[in-house]
């Protein structure tokens, strides 16, 4: 994040820069392109006006509050560039109203400072792959003029692949608004568009869409704010109607009561086993009726490398997502081994390194000490310093895992928020492996090789992790292994075989 970094302002001084968390830049990309109709950020009456009515200070319907938390020591700030997390200005804020939320914080996103006022658009977004398909409301509109689109139009938000049971349900909604035919058709793209293949898996769909289909990305804040915007987005876009059904898998967002679209529901969707066809629920007898996979039972036949079946997607999806998520042998993965000083984290990871480089596969090895020699050198072991480097760490592994290559890890990692932060930035590419070297602390000192623990108790070293300073157990480990009176082979050999088990290595059916 770019907080706090200063660039010039002519005659009025130093503005300061802040790139805003996810949230705050789908909020502000939306109010830049007019997705929304507001003219920056709200204050702390609109913002609860907001939240406690559902309208804005003027009475107009609205279902979120749209604010922008800052640092601390933004909070004072006149004016303020925000960037996106590259460093590229978007747009200047001028600040017209900073306040403090507290613990009932109306845009539930937790207590701290908050600023508000309009925004300026300073530059075109420019981040993230797909930029094509951010259509602003008034260039889609723009567009569909231009080509004869006046009738209705169904808004359908995706937030996965379109599979054959939403495709059908859309063609029906399609179906009972149009007059002649069918009508056209909005896709919104409720996706990280800086992930090229997740927007691909959509638009594979294209073709079994209707035939006037068009498709927008929107960054939607997640969960139920994301579900409350979507008619209020579609809208923006012209949409005059939105398919409801918020559990069909790929195409969801129920219209609110007394929301701004109408909602449209062509109800439950099964696969008729005997007409080998997707139909309405109510006309599928229930002994040859069947459901779809559910998403588990999908990962799993792709980390097999087993092809979906064609009753369930189009082939063209199966393809994109088969190229999205290879089978686990070719999938990238990162090895992250966790434990105290003494715990023997480096000993397993340099023999699991060598083991999964002898079944075939490129690794990496990041070492804990060898990082903090090259990657790292000059941090300290302050806290601050230590969340760093794991994020250095986990950054590098990401890269890795993206490109298919496999990283093993052995840093302390001693705070649980920094090693979901590793495996959330790891798992945009690929997958993530935890392993909690869980050896006690009292065998990790009674080996102290390097006098560590010896030097924390007599207070030379300060935040050592395990004696004044905490290591966080992790509650999420893929696996535990506990090397005291353990043979180092025999903890290599168990972590190499739920590699094999998980189907990452060649060896054993995953």
């Amino acid at each position: 994040m770019n907080t706090g970094r200063e660039e010039g302002a002519g005659a009025g001084g130093r503005v300061p820069v802040h790139a805003p968390d996810a949230v705050s830049l789908g909020h502000l990309e939306l109010i830049l392109n007019g997705g929304y109709p507001l003219p920056g950020f709200m204050g702390e009456r609109e913002a609860r006006s907001v939240a406690e009515r559902g309208r804005l200070l003027g009475g107009e319907p609205w279902p979120v509050p749209v604010t922008l938390p800052v640092p601390e020591e933004l909070a004072a700030a006149e004016r303020l560039v925000l960037s996106d997390p590259e460093g590229a200005p978007l747009a200047e804020l001028e600040v017209g109203e900073r306040w403090t939320a507290g613990p009932d914080a109306p845009d539930g996103r937790g207590p701290g400072p908050r600023l508000a006022g309009e925004v300026v658009l300073a530059g075109p977004p420019a981040y993230g792959a797909m930029r094509s398909l951010r259509l602003p409301p008034g260039q889609l509109r723009a567009r569909r003029e231009a080509e004869g689109g006046s009738g209705p139009l169904l808004a359908v938000v995706a937030r996965g692949p379109l599979h054959h049971r939403a495709l059908s349900r859309i063609r029906a909604a399609a179906d009972s608004l149009g007059a002649d035919g069918a009508a056209e058709v909005l896709v919104l793209l409720d996706l990280p568009l800086d992930r090229e293949g997740d927007a691909a898996a959509v638009l594979a769909a294209e073709p079994l869409m209707p035939p006037r289909t068009w498709f927008a990305g929107v960054p939607l804040p997640p969960g139920a704010d994301g579900d409350a915007l979507a008619p209020y987005i579609a809208r923006s876009y012209g949409a005059t109607h939105l398919l409801a059904d918020p559990d069909a898998p790929g195409a969801g967002g129920a219209a609110p009561a007394g929301g701004p679209l109408p909602a449209v529901d062509p109800g439950p969707w099964r696969y008729d086993t005997a007409k080998g066809s997707w139909r309405p629920a109510a006309e599928v007898p229930a002994e040859r009726a069947a459901d779809e996979p559910d998403p588990a039972e999908v990962d799993g036949m792709l980390a097999r490398g087993r092809s979906l079946p064609a009753w369930f997607t189009p082939a063209r999806v199966a393809a994109e997502l088969a190229r999205l998520r290879p089978a686990r042998t070719s999938r990238g993965l990162t090895v992250f081994f966790t434990g105290l000083s003494g715990s023997g984290k480096s000993t397993v990871a340099r023999g699991v390194a060598e083991g999964v480089r002898r079944a075939g596969r490129t690794v990496t090895l990041l070492d804990g000490d060898v990082v903090r020699r090259m990657l790292s050198k000059g941090l300290t072991f302050s806290r601050e310093d230590r969340d760093m480097n794991i994020r250095r760490i986990g950054y590098v592994a990401a890269e890795i895992t993206r490109h298919g290559g496999v990283a093993v890890c052995a840093p302390i990692a001693p705070y649980a928020a920094t090693r979901a932060e590793v495996r959330a930035m790891v798992e945009e590419g690929g997958d993530f492996f935890l392993v909690h070297v869980a050896t006690p602390l009292e065998v990790c000192e009674a080996r102290d090789r390097k006098g560590l623990y010896a030097k924390a108790r007599a207070g030379e070293i300060p935040e050592f992790t395990g004696v004044s300073d905490p290591y966080e157990e992790p509650d999420d480990a893929d696996l535990v292994l506990d090397t005291a009176g353990a043979d180092p082979a025999e903890s290599v050999a168990e972590v190499l075989s739920a590699l094999r088990a998980g189907g990452w290595l060649p060896g054993a059916a995953c």
